[in-house]
């Protein structure tokens, strides 16, 4: 508002070196938190009906979506720390204890909610399906993990239920919902995350279903080159998560 750009190269200054590593850390699981799309790249590319062949049309959609996820993100990240510098909270929308122009924030919240419902329920899924297979291949003739019952109910049309799938849903977002409750920490428990899922998901298994498909020799170039830079995603996701559980447990304690 007032033409100033605030804040600095080197960041929130911290009281110690130490402190300044571990807010490092964890902004680089924050980072990582923001490309977890390969946990749902295939069930979405299972999807997709040719031609075009799937692996192009998801090669081409996987480039704009995150070309346009890191405009999106530089722009909040950079603009909000060059608007409040040192003083930008995690949360922008209510980390500065205002809540006006009321409709706005009102509205943000509001699209961040209908987001947050999609994107719970789409990377639930496998979870749900890994659940739904493992107690089908454990009890294969038990009525509760496999049949399906059909539910009426007046104006509506009938639908199919699983009692496993009620339960076991049930009890899986009570305890999600629990946990958020009991770690109330935006930024760390986004970072703790990102740092969980990145390097296994985004990084180890691509590389691994590469070298499969592609069958690349062992000890070749690009053999060295792809397990190098497994190894170095590996290290830095282990730092993340070093710092996102010191950042979580010093909330927790402070």
């Amino acid at each position: 508002a007032n033409g100033v750009i605030k804040g600095s190269i080197t960041g929130v200054p911290m009281k110690t070196p130490v402190a300044k590593v571990w807010r490092v850390s964890q902004a680089i699981g924050d980072i990582a938190f923001a490309y977890p799309y390969s946990l749902i790249l295939l069930e979405i590319q299972d999807t997709l009906k040719s031609p075009p062949a799937e692996n192009k049309t998801m090669k081409k959609a996987s480039i704009i979506s995150i070309l346009v996820t890191t405009f999106f993100y530089l722009c909040c990240g950079c603009f909000g720390y060059a608007a409040f510098g040192n003083d930008a909270p995690g949360n922008l929308l209510t980390g500065f204890g205002f809540y006006e122009p009321y409709w706005l924030i009102d509205f943000a919240n509001a699209c961040i909610i209908l987001h947050l419902l999609g994107g719970y329920q789409v990377y639930s899924q496998p979870i749900y399906q890994f659940a739904d297979r493992h107690f089908a291949e454990r009890y294969p003739g038990s009525g509760f993990v496999n049949d399906f019952h059909t539910v009426k109910v007046p104006l509506l049309p009938p639908y199919r239920v699983n009692l496993l799938r009620v339960c076991f849903r049930t009890a899986y977002v009570a305890s999600t919902t629990a946990v958020a409750i009991f770690f109330p920490y935006f930024n760390e428990i986004l970072a703790l995350l990102g740092a969980l899922n990145f390097w296994p998901l985004a990084i180890y298994f691509p590389v691994e279903m590469y070298f499969i498909q592609r069958k690349v020799p062992r000890w070749s170039t690009r053999w060295l080159l792809l397990q190098g830079f497994s190894t170095v995603c590996l290290l830095i996701s282990a730092f993340a998560l070093v710092g996102s559980i010191q950042g979580v447990i010093s909330q927790k304690l402070g």
